[in-house]
């Protein structure tokens, strides 16, 4: 059966998106396949990498780094803390704020993760000619800056129309008359 493509059409075979989803469905199934029995998920991989990086950081900075959306993460904490992999607390510069860090069991889950992740990693990788594989990095690297450069943007759009929005007139007295 022959494709129907007309110009300006949807096409699978470049669309971005479906593309990297495709990529990003085999990188899952390798994870999982290096994972083997280990409950690690490739996002609580991510957020147990992260939080070993920098110990202390908050939900808000984890968010960030890990580009995982802020309901999603904190669910993620949660049940990794109920888990024994996470532990949190209230930060003393901001009471609103929770600090994470590692638990001895969350270290340890990272350690026997990381070098089956790499593992993984490298099977996605060599895929490809090693001469595209800086340059697929590079480019999934900026795409991922421009991507956390719009949301910041998106927030930040709200407040800016508030305060470039026009305000009416303010009602001034009548003239006093002589």
């Amino acid at each position: 059966m022959a494709s129907k493509k007309s110009a300006g059409s949807y096409d699978l075979e470049t669309s971005l998106s479906h593309l990297l989803r495709r990529a990003q469905q085999f990188a899952y199934d390798q994870f999982v396949q290096q994972m083997g029995d280990s409950s690690i998920t490739p996002r609580q991989f991510i957020v147990l990498f992260a939080v070993n990086e920098e110990e202390g950081l908050s939900q808000t900075d984890l968010v960030n780094r890990t580009g995982i959306d802020r309901s999603t993460l904190a669910d993620m904490i949660s049940r990794m803390i109920k888990n024994g992999l996470l532990a949190r607390k209230r930060t003393a510069e901001d009471a609103r704020a929770n600090a994470v860090r590692l638990t001895a069991a969350g270290r340890r889950a990272l350690n026997s993760s990381l070098p089956r992740a790499i593992v993984a990693e490298k099977a996605l990788l060599d895929l490809l000619p090693k001469s595209v594989q800086a340059d697929l990095i590079k480019g999934l690297t900026q795409l991922a800056s421009a991507i956390g450069d719009a949301k910041v943007e998106e927030k930040s759009e709200p407040a800016r129309k508030a305060v470039t929005r026009k305000r009416p007139a303010a009602k001034r007295a009548p003239a006093k008359r002589k």
